[in-house]
């Protein structure tokens, strides 16, 4: 048997999430976890509980959670620059550790952990305090009977105290020690929790993605900025422009470096980390060294798009000379053209490089702005004679 969870997704469409059935513990209850969430916390509260369940572990204290919930929060906030809440705290303890650290908005996991369990920064300390005084109690609220309106309103040991008189939650606590603070996880919640990980990960997702779609309604992709950037599949884009490359010399556009065989990077005009997409149009040949240097800031539009216009339509251009090239940008449709009206648009044969530089303006302008209010930064190539340096927001920055 299953309990069933509704929820929404869009104007008008409904749909059921089903989490299995238990004798022993309340499915119901459990399908309310996320029914009032106004903060991300709750989210990423469980997450770290099922993620350390599923490591063997039944006692976790308030400090290892909180440090996998910052794990898990990372590439929302360095990579994709998501919003996880109204002043929120977490999003703002990610972008402190990042810049005590200095690590890479696509670090592994392992390394961002072993980070966060030797910090002893003051400032991150306290915010890592602060994201237990709620969250590690409210989030047991749909199983509790006698814990309601000003019961909350007391010390966190008497909170706790309240609570271990519950029946059937999830986890109870030992006594309040800081970030020491141990939960016990149930016997019975954490067999349940290993047999169904599956479901249950797949319902965390998806209340995930309805809660960030709220907070993020311009960004595309949220279902894949949930995890770690995964590498981009662009072999048929690069095979393109390959051949391109056998036919005439081609110039990226940052620095005007001639591409060669050996030395060619497929780059995402507006970051693969906004967009989400490999869509042909926002794809472009750079060398490997400067695609690093770009990593996943937003080209200055003034000095670059009217590049990216005119090297989109060189490709144009040859597409509709070559066969061969055809041949190649047919290949590359199936999979990095999804858009019957852009194809139409950009791609029908006869546009002189003004009407061909419009339409691609028309597409890439509104992306790029959404980028740039999430807050994606502004970055200007250097190049070789300034020690390959770039300039982000107008600062001058060493690649290292």
């Amino acid at each position: 048997m299953f309990a069933k969870w509704r929820g929404k997704l869009g104007v008008g469409e409904v749909f059921f999430v089903k989490l299995p059935y238990s004798d022993e513990i309340e499915i119901e209850n459990l399908g309310r976890l996320f029914d009032n969430t106004s903060e991300c916390y709750k989210f990423f509260w469980f997450q770290a509980l099922v993620t350390k369940v599923l490591e063997g572990k039944e006692t976790i204290t308030y400090a290892e959670l909180i440090d996998e919930m910052i794990a898990d929060a990372w590439y929302m906030v360095t990579e994709y620059h998501l919003n996880l809440g109204p002043k929120d705290t977490l999003e703002r303890l990610v972008d402190d550790i990042s810049k005590i650290s200095g690590m890479k908005p696509c670090e592994k996991k392992e390394i961002i952990l072993e980070f966060v369990r030797n910090c002893d920064d003051k400032g991150v300390m306290q915010k890592k305090r602060t994201l237990t005084y709620n969250v590690p109690y409210r989030l047991q609220a749909p199983f509790m009977e006698n814990v309601k309106g000003k019961a909350w309103n007391v010390s966190e040991s008497s909170l706790i105290d309240a609570i271990n008189r519950e029946k059937r939650l999830i986890y109870y606590f030992t006594a309040l020690k800081g970030l020491q603070t141990e939960i016990r996880i149930q016997p019975e919640w954490a067999v349940y929790i290993v047999e169904n990980q599956e479901v249950l990960r797949g319902w965390l997702k998806y209340n995930m993605i309805l809660y960030l779609q709220r907070r993020n309604p311009s960004v595309p992709g949220i279902a894949d900025k949930l995890q770690p950037p995964l590498e981009r599949k662009l072999d048929k884009v690069q095979k393109y422009w390959k051949l391109l490359l056998t036919l005439k010399p081609v110039h990226e556009i940052y620095g005007n470096e001639k591409v060669t065989e050996k030395d060619i990077s497929i780059d995402h005009f507006v970051p693969w980390s906004y967009v989400a997409h490999d869509e042909f149009w926002n794809l472009h040949p750079t060398t490997k060294r400067i695609n690093s240097s770009k990593s996943n800031c937003l080209p200055n539009w003034n000095r670059y798009f009217p590049k990216l216009c005119r090297l989109e339509y060189f490709s144009y251009v040859m597409m509709n000379r070559y066969d061969a090239v055809k041949s190649a940008f047919e290949k590359c449709a199936k999979e990095h053209l999804n858009s019957s009206e852009i194809r139409g648009r950009m791609y029908r044969k006869g546009l002189s490089l003004p009407e061909f530089s419009s339409v691609l303006e028309e597409v890439v302008q509104p992306v790029y702005q959404s980028a740039k209010t999430c807050g994606f930064r502004s970055w200007i190539y250097v190049g070789e004679d300034s020690d390959e340096r770039t300039v982000i927001d107008g600062e001058n920055v060493r690649v290292k």
